[in-house]
Formats: C-alpha cells, sequence, structure tokens
C-alpha cells in the first residue's frame, strides 16, 4: 500500500517547509477582502504562517501579510490569528 502524501506550505514568515496542518492560512478575497481561512478552501490568494505566536507577531511587526497579499492587513486578523492559535494549544 502507498503512503499518502503530506501536503507541504511554506511559512511566509520563517520559510520553512511544513505540512498543511500546521499551518494557517490568511487570503485575500478578489474583494480585497483579508481574512483568516481555518478551512483553508476559500477563494483568493492564500499565504501561510506556523501556528504559533511568536510567528504572527513577527508578521505583524514586519507587514509581512501586507507585502504577500498586496493589500492593507487590518488589525482584526492578527487578532484573529492570535485567538486562533491559542484555542488550539
Amino acid at each position: 500500500m502507498q503512503k499518502r502524501k503530506i501536503p507541504l506550505r511554506k511559512c511566509v514568515v520563517t520559510q520553512e517547509m511544513k505540512p498543511k496542518q500546521e499551518m494557517i492560512r490568511v487570503v485575500r478575497s478578489p474583494e480585497g477582502i483579508v481574512s483568516v481561512d481555518p478551512t483553508g478552501k476559500k477563494a483568493g490568494r492564500g499565504t501561510y504562517l506556523t501556528k504559533t505566536v511568536e510567528v504572527i507577531n513577527l508578521a505583524k511587526q514586519r507587514n509581512v501579510l501586507g507585502k504577500q497579499l498586496q493589500a492593507n492587513v487590518d488589525p482584526s486578523v492578527y487578532e484573529d490569528l492570535i485567538n486562533l492559535v491559542g484555542n488550539e494549544s
């Protein structure tokens, strides 16, 4: 029996390749709205972050999400990310 391939994604802050389940997807919709995508299936331009508070804070300091998604990122998106990571710990 063949082993299933584990999908890997790259964190835009740490540049590490990790399994998709260990990442959080942030997406910019076609309308330009940036939001957290816990299911990983929303339509739009997506980028991935490692599920740690330190990485999320670094992304906020460096404005990594704004650069990657080419959009203004509302501070509430970072709050949503921290709440999501805090709930899973």
